[in-house]
């Protein structure tokens, strides 16, 4: 009879330290993206997770929403590492430069001038501008897409009296009345809550056009905002012992996403510019024949900073 009641207080023991553990303030599932609303702003952090997939490497990052941290575009003048980012982001954190706490490969650029194809908007300046490359302007072969391409999806971060809120839009789109565009990296296409390939003129099956493979599996990056307004960053990388064969379609990669609880999701430029910094480590998505992963420097990112009164 002893034993019996021994084993039944372990029993309530071990149900009680569960009912702790779910009931804890730091307890969060990053898989349906959920932040406790009784979690403090100091208390609120970035989550990592790495996940094993059969055909890829996935590396997850989330910015909890109402946090201290901010989502926001960088430019460089020359091609870099998301590692040089960090780098020169760490040497001038004292300036009016955040120091980045984390760092996500950016928009689409032409790697032969080094010129952007996709927009981006800082403190409210157009700083690159797809229309000045006239790569792309003069192409006779993007012609017919021009339009679409000057009018792809875009990460953007407005100031809605002191609150701060994330969207991803259309180019053209307006700012929602009573907000002002801060920042603002184009990519492209939609991920969610559709897949706007045709739309935004990566895809056109009558010329068997299909900018970025979509649907072949490939190193990818992308992000996305949940429900309550928290960041989802993914880097999507490529198995080294199968270059050729791994990584993820652009209709997985929207998928996936939508698993973490995303409801809005851009694609990034993907191949050889996935690349994810986080915690002092540099993480790339394309491997070549030799089973390396392959560091290709890039135009822009979106870094992760903590804020700064001037800019919340």
């Amino acid at each position: 009879m002893r034993k019996i009641w021994l084993f039944l207080g372990a029993l309530m023991s071990l149900g009680m330290l569960m009912l702790f553990i779910w009931r804890s303030p730091q307890h969060s599932v990053l898989g349906s993206a959920v932040v406790p609303k009784e979690t403090s702003l100091s208390e609120k952090t970035i989550r990592y997770e790495q996940r094993t997939l059969a055909q890829s490497e996935v590396h997850v990052l989330l910015i909890p929403s109402q946090s201290r941290f901010l989502v926001t575009p960088a430019l460089s003048p020359h091609l870099n590492t998301v590692e040089e980012f960090a780098q020169k982001h760490w040497a001038i954190a004292q300036s009016a430069v955040p120091k980045a706490i984390a760092i996500i490969n950016g928009g689409f650029f032409d790697p032969n001038n080094q010129k952007t194809t996709s927009v981006v908007v800082l403190q409210g300046k157009l700083v690159a501008d797809p229309r000045q490359n006239e790569r792309l302007i003069n192409n006779p072969n993007l012609k017919p897409y021009l339009a679409k391409i000057l009018n792809r999806s875009e990460f953007r971060r407005y100031l809605c009296g002191q609150a701060v809120r994330y969207d991803i839009v259309l180019r053209n789109a307006p700012p929602p009345t009573g907000c002002q565009l801060i920042d603002a990296l184009g990519g492209g296409p939609q991920l969610l809550p559709e897949l706007t390939l045709k739309q935004e003129g990566f895809v056109d099956s009558a010329n068997s056009r299909d900018a970025l493979g979509s649907t072949q599996r490939n190193a990818r990056s992308a992000m996305g905002i949940t429900r309550d307004g928290s960041i989802v960053l993914v880097m999507v990388a490529q198995k080294p012992k199968a270059p050729n064969n791994s990584g993820m379609s652009l209709p997985a990669l929207a998928d996936f996403l939508k698993s973490l609880g995303v409801q809005k999701a851009m694609n990034l430029d993907g191949g050889s510019s996935s690349s994810l910094y986080y915690n002092g480590k540099s993480f790339y998505g394309k491997v070549d024949l030799d089973g390396n992963f392959i560091k290709r420097p890039v135009k822009s990112v979106l870094l992760v900073h903590e804020s700064s009164t001037s800019e919340t």
